[in-house]
């Protein structure tokens, strides 16, 4: 916690943004680390695949695009000042009625924890207890945050565009051509691909799941398009098929509810799609993980694609 804070502070205090940026990829570095500590993997490795490594890109990606050093301010900053106090301390004033952290009688250890404890491992029988929560009992509000992923793809689609073949360069590269890092990429490339399959379809039995594995396998194109260049990664996968991509995950994800309905049962409830209930969720489990998995790796690089797709406006003398 004081190196949350000290890094947090000091990010605060630095103009110089490509340092604010690692700033920030050290913090979310670090705050996986604390959820580590709490026994909370799979909550973990999505800050550590998101806060510290897509997000670090993207925030370099935009970085190229405004500039590495902060202007200075021409306002008086009162005024914000002023509102993030008052916003922090009526966060401070909600908190004062949770329970205390730890706290073995806070209702979410009396009610929700032993329900899930008990009965998942006959409901569900998927190892990862947050899997079946977050996949099974907890099934609509994971739709619902597939759902704004996916808006928040469209709205930086609406804001930037792709422009695809737009100041692109055949073999143009961030990085340069530097023959180490071709060859390293080359071969860590399949590895990232294949350890990105197995997060997939070995969620339900460790950490991981669709939301990982999606950042995962996007990190893998985000990487061959640093190396290899922009032209070499839209052929091997155009623009045109990351929003279907987006499409076809929301569309897996609802259709297997859809399916659930038309045999006879809720909406999301897999049982209806196996003789054995339990299989039934185990099914549904793997079709609404690969509709996540499939929309956020689409998502991401939609987002890296419009960024990189953009040059740094020229200003003339």
């Amino acid at each position: 916690m004081a190196f949350l804070v000290i890094t947090a502070l000091v990010a605060i205090k630095e103009h110089d943004l490509f340092a604010v940026v690692m700033l920030f990829g050290i913090y979310s570095f670090l705050t996986a680390v604390l959820f580590m500590d709490l026994d909370a993997v799979d909550v973990a490795f999505t800050e550590a695949a998101v806060g510290a490594g897509i997000s670090t890109v993207l925030m370099l990606g935009t970085l190229r695009l405004t500039g590495r050093f902060e202007k200075k301010q021409r306002r008086n900053p009162a005024l914000p000042l002023l509102v993030v106090c008052v916003t922090g301390a009526a966060l401070l004033y909600g908190m004062t009625d949770m329970p205390a952290f730890g706290d073995p009688m806070a209702p979410i250890h009396t009610h929700m924890a032993p329900r899930f404890i008990q009965d998942s491992p006959t409901e569900i029988g998927v190892p990862n207890m947050v899997t079946s929560v977050l996949a099974s009992y907890r099934g609509y509000d994971t739709l619902g945050e597939t759902m704004v992923i996916f808006t928040a793809g469209l709205a930086v689609l609406l804001l930037l565009g792709m422009r695809e073949g737009q100041n692109r360069r055949p073999g143009r590269t961030a990085i340069g051509d530097v023959l180490v890092l071709r060859v390293v990429v080359k071969v860590l490339i399949s590895f990232i691909l294949l350890y990105a399959l197995y997060v997939q379809f070995h969620g339900d039995y460790g950490a991981g799941g669709g939301f990982q594995a999606g950042v995962v396998f996007a990190t893998a194109f985000v990487i061959y398009d640093l190396v290899f260049g922009e032209a070499d990664v839209r052929r091997v996968l155009p623009s045109l098929w990351l929003s279907r991509l987006a499409v076809l995950g929301i569309l897996i994800y609802a259709g297997t509810g859809v399916a659930c309905m038309l045999l006879g049962h809720p909406f999301l409830d897999y049982s209806a799609l196996a003789h054995d209930p339990v299989h039934g969720q185990h099914l549904g489990i793997l079709l609404v993980e690969l509709g996540v998995g499939i929309t956020v790796f689409s998502v991401i690089l939609t987002i890296f694609y419009a960024f990189s797709g953009l040059r740094r406006p020229q200003v003339s003398a």
